[in-house]
């Protein structure tokens, strides 16, 4: 049976939805007697060798890859929008942050087919995808669709939109039928192209929500993370109530997960241009008492308010919830109900979300509290008049970054990721780093409110991408004894830390494609879809184009290259010790580190001076009190910073270093000295790393203290 969440605190967005059905709906939401639309093929036909529900970019890759395989292939979309982000906003490729040459297949034609659409118009190549390295790729959303809808007519795949799941049924372990309105479609294998886990669902198959302890699957990143700076600001409203857009009081145990998920937002298509600016629509009943929480952060000096705007074709923007941002486009909570709503639940967070997104642009451009070069900025946007004509020019898809996620055959983890990347069965290669969007917004009982849950990303630093790791078929597969004949490449077999890698366009187009491959030989040969030979479906897989050999770059440490702290003397404190603000990410590229490895903030080469929002700090108590020796571990470079701020603070002293990390270790040492300091016993030593006036990258490994009157030397 499928695990259902328990029910969720009502606290979190002002949302009351029903709690069943499988349907999706984005867009404009056609009534149910709305006439399902075809790509021109007979919108009668019902039954094919493979079935896709949901046209996402894994789902509508796998209806290609299926069809060019030789199979019969029908795309039902439940909603009248296909191609999900790919086709609905999202045209700043995240793909910069991957390892290009790993995305082949249909991946990488698509995109020659984008730009091949701009320059037989005359227009210059907006980027050039031969070349596999780290720049943005960038295209306007009606262009994706033309590319998108072109693939599939040519695959001779039959696309049916409006076609909202109604039910599945199941004979024995394999699904005989789905139902949509007034329709029963009928196939040998089905594909769950969906990013909430529909199909997978309603057949019956294990699946979670949410997110896993750290120790479920040994994950340093699950459970609670609050990485960004706290905000000094009250909560709570005069007669103590959260004010709105809080969604919780305490954050509990770090330790333990939830059933939260990352924040959903939408990806919106802007302009400046004025002949081709649609004004942005005014909110209905706005409320300014709603912003209240950011106006408290203004006026305590908070400026990462705001979303982020990407460059496009065409003199467009693509505007984007902002990771780093303490509130943005994104509403925090109001995702956490979509993959259990019905049709009609769907649809009012749909608009819950849209609305939001309305109010926050009209509080940004009218406030008063809002500086007023922020608000002139915002208020030279609009919507595109010639994009998204049939939905009012707003974006038809909502960012599902996080839903269901299949219990499958085999459960992808940070692990798989970070540690052992390399498999026996892969069908695609991901290398999106590790990257979580908040799930909470926490006002503190004592002050101060803290968004908790995200992960900034964790990648190597040259060049700065993802790490690359095969997802193997097992991670697609259901448990045999549950469906035979059904194939998951979105909402996959993985926890909360490997969607935040897995969850990005380019990694499930190229899963999507393993996925219809299999589908489509798994029908050819009348097999369960656990049952087929690998050896087969990898050789289609290559003839088809896509890449399983991981790239020649250095490997995350193992175990030998790591050292652990509980070997060296004295007081050593791990990076994963500290209490950490603002922009950290992590890597194992230069080794031997401390641990599992280490931290680093800042840029490469960039003149700007840090601005002290980031920050690391380790609160303990010495053994005994007296003088110690302050040593740190950082992996020296020229690229690092030659003045991070340590400062240390013990009884009544406070000591503070500045240190030259383009200085190496001392020969056969894992430590640079760097000082010398008293230290009290009887209260905390309090030791802070900041990046505060740097320059280049900040390395935070471990820093160890050893007592002087124990031999150490101060070399």
């Amino acid at each position: 049976m499928s695990n259902r969440p328990d029910p969720l605190p009502d606290f979190r967005i002002f949302l009351a939805v029903a709690a069943i059905g499988f349907q999706t709906l984005l867009a404009t939401f056609p009534a149910q007697a709305a006439k399902p639309e075809t790509n021109g093929k007979p919108s009668h036909e019902t039954s094919a060798d493979v079935i896709v529900y949901g046209s996402t970019p894994g789902g509508f890759c796998a209806a290609i890859a299926a069809a060019r395989e030789g199979a019969s292939v029908i795309l039902l979309e439940p909603t009248d929008h296909v191609g999900g982000l790919n086709t609905g906003g999202l045209s700043h490729c995240d793909s910069n942050q991957m390892v290009r040459s790993t995305l082949m297949g249909l991946f990488d034609e698509w995109h020659t087919r984008i730009v091949k659409d701009y320059t037989d118009r005359g227009l210059p190549a907006p980027y050039n995808p031969a070349k596999k390295d780290q720049s943005r790729w960038t295209f306007e959303p009606h262009v994706a669709m033309r590319v998108t809808m072109q693939m599939l007519d040519e695959a001779g795949v039959t696309v049916q939109t409006k076609r909202a799941l109604q039910s599945v049924t199941k004979g024995g372990l394999r699904i005989t039928s789905l139902s949509t309105a007034n329709k029963v479609f009928t196939a040998k294998v089905f594909v769950d192209g969906t990013y909430e886990g529909d199909l997978m669902a309603a057949a019956g198959v294990d699946w979670t929500i949410g997110r896993e302890g750290r120790e479920e699957y040994g994950e340093s990143l699950a459970g609670k993370q609050t990485p960004k700076p706290r905000m000094n600001i009250n909560g709570f409203d005069d007669q103590g109530k959260p004010l709105p857009l809080i969604t919780a009081t305490d954050i509990g145990d770090e330790n333990v997960g939830d059933k939260n998920v990352m924040t959903y937002s939408f990806r919106l298509c802007l302009t400046k241009e004025a002949d081709n600016r649609v004004p942005m629509p005014k909110p209905t009943n706005y409320d300014p008492a709603r912003f209240e929480i950011v106006r408290r952060a203004i006026q305590a000096g908070e400026t990462r308010i705001g979303f982020d705007l990407y460059p496009l074709p065409g003199n467009k923007l693509d505007g984007n919830n902002s990771i780093g941002g303490q509130f943005s486009i994104g509403l925090i909570g109001g995702g956490n109900d979509w993959h259990a709503a019905d049709e009609a639940g769907r649809k009012e967070i749909w608009e819950a979300h849209k609305q939001y997104t309305l109010e926050f642009y009209h509080f940004l451009t009218t406030d008063p509290a809002v500086p007023k070069s922020m608000r002139e900025r915002y208020a030279k946007l609009g919507l595109c008049k010639d994009e998204f004509a049939s939905h009012d020019h707003f974006s038809p898809a909502l960012y599902v970054r996080e839903s269901r996620r299949m219990k499958g055959q085999y459960v992808i983890s940070q692990k798989d990721i970070l540690e052992t990347p390399e498999k026996e069965d892969p069908i695609a290669i991901s290398s999106f780093p590790i990257d979580s969007h908040d799930c909470q917004r926490i006002a503190l009982p004592g002050g101060g409110v803290v968004n908790e849950g995200t992960i900034f990303p964790v990648r190597r630093t040259n060049p700065k991408q993802g790490y690359a790791y095969h997802v193997p078929y097992r991670s697609i597969l259901p448990r045999k004894e549950q469906c035979d004949n059904l194939l998951v490449p979105v909402a996959l077999s993985c926890t909360h830390v490997g969607i935040s890698s897995l969850r990005i366009e380019g990694a499930w187009m190229a899963i999507g494609q393993g996925a219809g491959v299999a589908a489509a030989l798994a029908a050819d040969a009348d097999l369960p879809v656990q049952d087929l030979a690998y050896k087969k479906l990898r050789k289609r897989l290559l003839m088809q184009g896509q890449v399983l050999q991981l790239p020649e770059v250095p490997e995350p440490a193992t175990q030998s290259e790591s050292i652990d702290k509980n070997s060296l003397p004295g007081i050593v404190l791990d990076d994963s010790q500290a209490k950490r603000t603002g922009h950290w990410s992590r890597s194992t590229n230069f080794k031997p580190h401390i641990g599992t490895g280490y931290l680093y903030c800042g840029e490469k080469d960039s003149r700007a001076k840090g601005d002290g929002n980031t920050t690391a700090t380790f609160d303990f108590r010495v053994p005994k009190p007296g003088r110690y020796q302050v040593l740190m571990a950082y992996s020296a470079h020229e690229s690092r910073s030659k003045n991070v701020p340590l400062t240390i603070s013990s009884g009544d002293e406070q000591v503070s270093f500045h240190v030259d990390q383009t200085i190496p270790m001392p020969s056969g040492k894992h430590f640079r000295s760097i000082g010398t300091v008293a230290l009290s016993a009887e209260t905390e030593t309090i030791i802070r790393i900041t990046n505060a006036d740097t320059s280049g990258f900040v390395i935070l490994d471990a820093v160890q203290l050893l007592p002087v009157e124990a031999g150490a030397t101060t070399e």
